[in-house]
């Protein structure tokens, strides 16, 4: 396990990749040995690298460093500096993705956890980020939910009263919200997963831990 003062530099670490991840669209590019043929092919994943750098600081840094990163994200963003992807501030609390940004937490804490208790192996890495992954996304999913019966059961004579707008006059598509941040990225986010897991492997074998 990494030391108290390795996990305060793992935390500030996993701070700020979580920004910049949040803000970098992913990508991959063809296997090296085909560059002299085909050249160098970029193919864009459209999704940011933001849960990758999630699981990433879990995986070098432990549970607390990954935590209390995500803790600092979460903070930072509701007291209106801008690095969700849309800005920040309490108004935050309404949208649909910060279900998935409150996943961060417990996600890399449990996958921190795995990653330091289980062998030193790639493919337990791998499972460690894929489960963290899930926890991610089965947050985000019942933060939909909670938000769907939330906009149901409010009296639409009391959204004036609000500090901020809730709804755009209509209910939020429970369904389609789910196809669209649990499913859609689904498949990227483990190509990305599959990456941090082999850059944590090789990091960690470097440096002795």
């Amino acid at each position: 396990m990494t030391s108290p003062k390795n996990e305060l530099l793992w935390t500030i670490i996993g701070l700020i990749l979580t920004i910049a991840g949040t803000f970098v669209q992913g990508f991959i590019v063809n296997v090296p040995w085909l560059w002299s043929e085909q050249g160098i092919n970029i193919t864009p994943l459209e999704v940011t690298l933001q849960m990758g750098a999630v699981l990433l600081t879990a995986c070098l840094g432990g549970k607390r460093a990954g935590a209390l990163s995500q803790i600092a994200y979460i903070a930072m963003g509701l007291f209106y500096l801008p690095v969700f992807s849309e800005g920040g501030g309490w108004s935050y609390l309404t949208e649909p993705t910060f279900g998935y940004i409150i996943g961060f937490v417990p996600a890399a804490w449990y996958c921190g956890r795995l990653a330091f208790e289980w062998p030193r192996q790639l493919e337990w890495l791998t499972i460690s980020c894929i489960l963290g992954l899930g926890i991610i996304h089965l947050m985000g999913i019942v933060y939909l939910v909670g938000l769907h019966i939330f906009h149901r059961i409010v009296d639409n004579d009391l959204l004036p009263l609000l500090p901020y707008r809730i709804v755009d006059n209509d209910l939020l598509p429970l369904l389609p919200s789910m196809l669209q941040y649990s499913w859609e990225p689904l498949g990227s986010q483990l190509v990305i997963i599959c990456g941090v897991a082999v850059l944590a492997y090789g990091l960690r074998s470097i440096l002795f831990y």
